[in-house]
């Protein structure tokens, strides 16, 4: 078996001292067709000028 990173006995002690918070009601996304659709307008079509590259990176370095 593997070692443990820190005590389990401080696991969770972020969520819960947190203060629960209500859920947002939101928009329901597309799915599907209409999901395919969205994702290529954004990769595709609206590309702004700063992304030269083609790709759009998820976890970019900056440019040196």
């Amino acid at each position: 078996m593997g070692k443990v990173h820190g005590s389990l006995a401080r696991a969770g002690k972020v969520k819960s001292s947190t203060p629960p918070v209500e859920a947002q009601e939101k928009k329901k996304k597309p799915t599907g067709r209409a999901m395919k659709r969205e994702k290529y307008n954004r990769r595709f079509v609206n590309v702004s000028a700063t992304m030269v590259g083609g790709k759009r990176r998820m976890n970019p370095a900056p440019a040196k």
